[in-house]
Order: C-alpha cells, then structure tokens, then sequence
C-alpha cells in the first residue's frame, strides 16, 4: 500500500536584511528632504513675528509723536509696560531683539530694527537676518531687500 508522508509547507516569515536596508534608505531621503524644508517654514515664520512686532512699534511710535510731539526710546512710554526699561529688547517669541534709534533730523524720525538674539535657532537664518522699517515707511532687510518683507 502507499503511504503518505507528511510535508511542511516552506513558509518565511518576517522581512529579509535587504528589504529593511531598503526601507531604512527610502525613510532616510524623505527625513534629509522634509527637516531642511520644515526648518526653513519655522524661520520663515519667525521673520513674519519680527515684522508683525516692527510695524506695531511704528504705530506706537506714532501715537506717542502726536501726544506728545516727540518720538521716545523707551519701552514704557510706547504701552510696553516693565518688559524692559529701554531698548533694545526681547519680544515675542524670544527670537528677534528690537531696538529703536532716534533721528535728530532733520527730518526728526525714528529707525526701528529687528535682529535674531543672539544663540537662538533664528540667528542660523542667513536669508534675512535684519529687519529695518524707518519712520518714513521705508521698509529693507539684509541681505535681501526683496523678498523678505513679502
């Protein structure tokens, strides 16, 4: 009589070392291309903060001048309350100082700037590293006029 013998069915389970060097290297190029790009986004919206910050300072420099017929260097003076006693200072997020220069004119006026403070993430940010808005309205950057106030 014929009698059957019982086989295993080959099964691999699990993934082979080259499968996984492959997913390893596919997750790699992603992470090398995505952190760059979100960095990028997380500066670029930093820079937003700074401008936001210089164009409020320029309106409570205005207010101050028609009150009192005189522009002021002092924190407390513009509402900034005991944040600091004079500039420049730290605001917002703690990324940009602001400091504010006098003109003595004539034509008496103000030049307001933004620079990254100093050990922060925002002070590796070599496309726009100055913000500058003078009391003329006149708004510049450094080192790119152009596009970092859009």
């Amino acid at each position: 009589m014929y009698q059957r013998t019982a086989q295993r069915p080959s099964r691999t389970t699990g993934f082979s070392l080259i499968e996984l060097m492959v997913t390893v290297l596919i997750i790699s190029v992603l992470v090398a291309i995505a952190v760059p790009t979100y960095i990028d986004k997380v500066r670029k919206s930093r820079r937003t903060e700074a401008k936001t910050v210089l164009l409020d300072l320029a309106g409570r420099e205005e207010r101050f001048y028609n009150t009192n017929n005189v522009y002021s260097v002092l924190p407390a003076d513009l509402g900034y309350g005991a944040i600091s006693a004079a500039f420049p200072m730290v605001v917002g997020s703690g990324y940009y100082n602001v400091n504010v220069v006098l003109n003595a004119g004539p034509p008496v006026g103000y030049t307001l700037t933004a620079y990254p403070v100093a050990g922060s993430d925002q002070a590796n940010d070599t496309h726009c590293t100055l913000f500058t808005l003078l009391s003329t309205g006149q708004q510049t950057s450094t080192p790119d006029t152009t596009s970092c106030w859009q």
